[in-house]
């Protein structure tokens, strides 16, 4: 698929690119014997640490950090607890910390960030909490980089995103981040339609009164894991064809791929060593690359396979 790879231009000519245009080439030729009409080429994507960065913390918990510290001043027990501690001391560690324990398999910390999610918008209406996300969106810049959040989209994905979609394919993002918050950047940062984002879902009711839909201060389910085969099967009714993810909790929804008879698996492996400020990491990935031999997932290289990781025109704080 030689004439297609111009479309790739931040992935280095290696292995990896040419199993995906072959892998593209392979569904695509309505006379081969892999061809997979259009309506069957669902691809899914990981969002953090897949489609953009998730270092030094997830993004959506730095917007959740503003939103612990307000609730914090206003009711100063709080900051005596978990998140919130981390929120008023500005604690980025303890929130890696627990994120990277999740991806292990340790789950400790995890009920109390999921509960302090919840209480974050409980009561408020999809409406607002659109207008608060898209607020932070504005003025937020990456905690390293110094750029905002759209300049630290992994330039190759989107590449791929895009190409997959002058293929027919119908991309969607699959990540055990909140639905509601990914749904404010998958249209400008991705090219993904809104209704294609399958998340972790906060609980809802309908406020007949006002006539709007409310947060509940409870999660409904967490899309990560064993939950996220099962998320893209209520949402598509199919198993995607592509899967691309980065962690632990993927290695699920790549295995769900390879269900089909022709299918590609692919794990970003932050392998980079640089001084850009998005660095090198493992750790939540350990199982994943581990498992890559024997599952036959195709392992992206940052350091090798990317020539270019952020969009072009970044600028710095």
């Amino acid at each position: 698929m030689t004439d297609s790879l111009p479309a790739l231009p931040s992935w280095r000519d290696t292995p990896t690119r040419t199993a995906i245009s072959e892998f593209i080439a392979a569904v695509t030729a309505e006379d081969g014997p892999d061809f997979v009409p259009p309506e069957g080429r669902v691809a899914v994507f990981d969002n953090d640490g897949t489609l953009w960065t998730e270092k030094p913390m997830l993004v959506q918990l730095h917007y959740l950090l503003e939103q612990w510290k307000v609730a914090a001043e206003a009711d100063p027990t709080l900051a005596e607890t978990q998140p919130y501690r981390a929120a008023v001391t500005g604690d980025l560690a303890w929130l890696g910390a627990a994120v990277d324990k999740h991806y292990a398999g340790d789950d400790s910390d995890l009920g109390a960030i999921i509960a302090a999610v919840s209480a974050a918008s409980a009561g408020t209406s999809v409406e607002e909490y659109e207008a608060s996300v898209a607020a932070f969106f504005r003025q937020a810049r990456h905690l390293t980089l110094g750029s905002s959040y759209a300049h630290t989209v992994y330039q190759p994905m989107v590449e791929l995103v895009r190409l997959l979609d002058a293929h027919d394919f119908r991309t969607y993002i699959v990540s055990g981040g909140e639905r509601d918050f990914m749904r404010q950047i998958a249209q400008d940062y991705y090219g993904i339609p809104t209704q294609r984002v399958v998340g972790t879902g906060l609980g809802m009711e309908y406020d007949a009164e006002q006539n709007v839909v409310r947060y509940k201060g409870a999660l409904s389910f967490f899309d990560d894991g064993p939950e996220k085969p099962v998320r893209i099967w209520m949402r598509t009714g199919r198993r995607p064809i592509l899967a691309a993810g980065n962690s632990n909790g993927d290695i699920p929804m790549l295995r769900f791929a390879q269900g089909n008879p022709r299918s590609l698996a692919l794990l970003v492996n932050h392998d980079d060593d640089t001084d850009r400020g998005d660095i090198p990491y493992a750790k939540g990935a350990e199982k994943a690359i581990e498992a890559a031999p024997a599952h036959g997932f195709t392992v992206v290289s940052v350091r090798d396979d990317w020539s270019q990781v952020f969009p072009a025109g970044d600028q710095q704080a």
